[in-house]
């Protein structure tokens, strides 16, 4: 029996005979201690412990192979940090040295499970805008997409016989269902659930497009254009940046609910976009590493020329522009009003503002330190530099913060910073906080009442409408 004083137990797999269990297992439970997950196995009958892989680095997923005698992990690169670099490893499930299977485009695998004869891990990954599976092979050859490349592959597990692959598949245009393909063979996805009702109202066709940022970077974004779009006509534009900042926007139902609602705004008559800057996954290692230490640096300019392609191609009105993002995403929201005066309006959600003063209050005190390549009392200047809150000066921008009471991540303090930065300067803001929600919403209420808010802010200030909410 193990104890949560001695464990904070993560992922874990049983063996084939049942008598064993292998498990990724932290110092403490606490959110940042993830960073130092460690493998052991467990004896089902005694409740002995021994430790499989001890390493400075995380070490997370085990699985054992169909015969119990090796044990599959995704195993970070040396010298971690939280952008992260992995690859797969195996390792004798009697003990001994692991050793590292061929890498991933993206070297961000998830292991789904062994092939049924032990010669193969299906691993998922995305790939620049679109969840895949792979193979790698235990010999160390080269990973071989298991699915084709425009085709949507998330939650993936095998059946027990590790014949099949079950998993849920969506489009831009079509909404989740699951699905069931052969691991072998031509992946010829079979449909296996229709419980999404059929999508009724129009909700405007996405499409990837691609430009140069202005230091020659190559940048991918998804523009959704107005539903009943005519070509060639101008339309406002908003512009949503995403978490993490290793998030990634992929080929997801447009129509699927949370804060920022691209469907609902193209129905609305607004072309959305959103970009994949660097330092977002799916782009490889050195694009998700070109952020460090460059916060509001070249993802800032990656994000504007993606403005400027879309105005470039017609479709933006450059005089009806929006800007928002959540997490990272409101830090980058933040960071882009002071720096431009291009957009009418913004909403910040859950938004780092102060570099400092979030290090110190937020339940991952290595994140900030890891990208800035330094403390701050190291490297105050570059940390002050890249602050919002602290570069507020002439901000005018009408801009909405939206915070859950809960946060420890991003603690609300964040907000409450900007939010006076912009009132005493007479900027048009309003904060709305809300009651029991952290970092991420989990009140369907509350995340369509900022969804709702979201709408109201940019038809009042991109579109011109009359306010049509009496909320405070």
């Amino acid at each position: 029996k193990l104890t949560t004083a001695s464990y904070s137990i993560g992922d874990f797999d049983w063996s084939p005979d049942g008598r064993t269990i292998v498990f990724e297992h932290q110092p403490t439970p606490v959110a940042n201690d993830w960073a130092r997950a460690d493998i052991s196995i467990v004896s089902v009958t005694d409740g002995a412990v021994r430790p499989l892989i001890n390493s400075p680095q995380p070490e997370q997923t085990p699985r054992f192979s169909p015969d119990g005698t090796r044990v599959a992990f995704v195993g970070v690169e040396p010298n971690f940090i939280w952008a992260t670099s992995a690859r797969v490893h195996v390792v004798p499930a009697s003990g001994g040295s692991p050793h590292a299977l061929s890498a991933t485009f993206d070297m961000q695998p998830a292991i789904v499970d062994w092939t049924a004869d032990g010669t193969r891990i299906i691993a998922s990954e995305v790939n620049r805008t679109v969840p895949m599976v792979y193979a790698i092979p235990v010999d160390g050859k080269a990973a071989v997409a298991v699915s084709p490349a425009k085709t949507h592959v998330n939650g993936a597990s095998m059946n027990a016989r590790r014949t099949h692959l079950g998993f849920v598949s969506q489009d831009f245009d079509k909404a989740p269902e699951a699905f069931v393909a052969k691991v072998d063979g031509a992946f010829t996805p079979v449909q296996a659930s229709h419980v999404q009702p059929a999508i009724q109202a129009a909700i405007g066709t996405s499409e990837v497009i691609t430009w140069t940022s202005s230091d020659g970077q190559a940048v991918e974004g998804i523009l959704t254009y107005p539903a009943r779009y005519q070509r060639g006509t101008r339309v406002p534009l908003l512009l949503i940046v995403h978490g993490g900042p290793t998030g990634v926007f992929v080929n997801n139902f447009t129509g699927i609910a949370n804060q920022y609602p691209v469907a609902l705004f193209a129905s609305q008559g607004y072309a959305v976009l959103r970009v994949n800057p660097r330092g977002s996954s799916g782009y490889g290692k050195a694009f998700r590493f070109a952020n460090q230490a460059d916060w509001g640096g070249g993802d800032y300019r990656d994000l504007m020329t993606g403005v400027d392609r879309a105005i470039e191609m017609g479709v933006a009105d450059p005089d009806r522009l929006g800007v928002m993002g959540w997490s990272y995403g409101g830090y980058m929201t933040s960071w882009i009003v002071t720096q431009t005066k291009r957009f009418k309006a913004a909403s910040a959600g859950a938004a780092v503002t102060n570099l400092i003063s979030f290090n110190g209050t937020s339940d991952i005190p290595d994140f900030l330190p890891d990208y800035f390549k330094g403390e701050f009392w190291k490297a105050f200047e570059s940390w002050r530099a890249h602050s919002p809150v602290l570069n507020a000066n002439g901000v005018t921008t009408p801009t909405l913060i939206q915070h859950g009471e809960a946060d420890v991540r991003v603690p609300i303090s964040q907000s409450y910073e900007f939010y006076t930065a912009l009132k005493r300067q007479g900027t048009t803001t309003k904060l709305t906080v809300y009651p029991r929600q952290g970092h991420g919403f989990t009140e369907p209420k509350m995340v369509l009442d900022v969804a709702r808010a979201n709408l109201e802010w940019f038809d009042r200030f991109v579109m011109g409408k009359a306010a049509t909410s009496t909320r405070r």
